[in-house]
């Protein structure tokens, strides 16, 4: 049994939990729920899993509510996820591994998105920091949380380090009318905290995140724009994430040539496929056919990544539409091949084959 704490706050989710703790139950973890005030049947299902459920008083205050939960573990070492996260994959010894090596680091864990877009099932993936030893850190922030180093430590900058675990959130795979409704909750909740403490890049990003999903990009771009205009560590992922985000809003908005900015920051963000596909749409909307070419093809050579598709098959098939769109029908149909069985791609190499 590896000596960590898998802590996890609930609230009404009666529908998630029992495959949230079945999944970690059968890795012998000890899981620790802390309630903040179902009115269904989520601790009763729980409780066939763990006998360590804590109640909490909940205050507007995700940070607060998971601080309580790391207190109530055993060990030191926490897991922290959702009731709607899944555990995929984990590699025991090479976790023990980490721990030995890295006591003061944050784990980023893989968390795989799952979720429809325009009724087709779609998925991304993200690394976050979830996986750290509570005698150096403590969350942060009344709503979208972080790992930050407790007052006492003196590191100036998080230590972040991939470790070998997978997690599948199903909680983005709800109907627009849910969706739309988190995020106006969510949106409240963040500007609640900005008038309690001020401008801070992390709520400015998390705002622009559910403005995009809500499509208000105008407010979208404003939220990116006064998060990156503050002092921001680039080797943070949600600052890669917000830089990206920034990238595509301003696309949505029409304005490609201002997206071409980005171009001043490439070396500080390029160092992973997410930034350099977006390079290459941002080319191809300002008609820069040939320099789209060369950020698709650096892309797929990239092995860091976080959205699905943006080292292999998204990026094959822009390469396919200019070649297609340029004449180059050969060139086109390879590419098209390369994307295997994304559709979009597939129609069109059979359409290309058939003329």
């Amino acid at each position: 049994m590896l000596p960590i704490s898998v802590c996890i706050i609930s609230r009404n989710e009666e529908e998630h939990i029992e495959e949230c703790c079945k999944r970690l139950s059968a890795q012998g973890v000890e899981i620790v729920l802390t309630d903040t005030g179902s009115t269904d049947h989520t601790v009763d299902i729980a409780r066939q899993y763990t006998d360590r459920i804590y109640y909490f008083d909940w205050c507007d205050d995700f940070a607060a509510a998971k601080n309580f939960c790391m207190e109530k573990a055993s060990y030191d070492w926490i897991l922290s996820i959702d009731c709607d996260e899944y555990l995929e994959e984990i590699n025991p010894e090479e976790l023990r591994r980490y721990m030995e090596s890295y006591p003061d680091g944050a784990g980023r864990i893989l968390i795989r998105n799952r979720f429809h877009l325009d009724g087709q099932l779609s998925w991304e993936q993200i690394r976050v920091s979830r996986f750290v030893n509570r005698k150096y850190f403590h969350f942060t922030g009344a709503v979208h949380e972080q790992l930050v180093y407790r007052s006492s430590y003196t590191a100036s900058r998080v230590k972040a380090y991939n470790i070998p675990v997978t997690i599948l959130h199903v909680g983005y795979d709800v109907s627009e009318e849910k969706m739309q409704e988190k995020c106006r909750r969510n949106i409240a909740l963040l500007r609640q905290e900005l008038e309690k403490q001020g401008p801070d890049p992390y709520l400015y990003y998390q705002l622009g995140q559910s403005y995009r999903r809500l499509k208000d990009y105008k407010e979208a771009a404003r939220c990116f724009d006064a998060g990156l205009s503050m002092d921001v560590d680039p080797s943070l992922d949600y600052v890669q994430t917000m830089v990206e985000s920034y990238g595509y809003t301003l696309l949505d908005l029409k304005r490609p040539k201002e997206a071409l900015n980005l171009l001043g920051i490439y070396d500080t963000f390029a160092g992973r496929a997410d930034f350099v596909f977006l390079m290459g749409l941002i080319y191809m909307n300002n008609g820069l056919l040939d320099a789209a070419i060369g950020e698709f093809q650096k892309a797929v050579t990239m092995e860091e990544f976080a959205v699905d598709g943006v080292n292999s098959y998204k990026a094959y098939y822009n390469m396919g539409v200019i070649y297609e769109c340029s004449g180059h029908i050969p060139e086109a149909v390879k590419a098209y091949g390369c994307c295997k069985d994304y559709e979009p791609a597939k129609a069109r190499r059979k359409a290309l084959l058939q003329n």
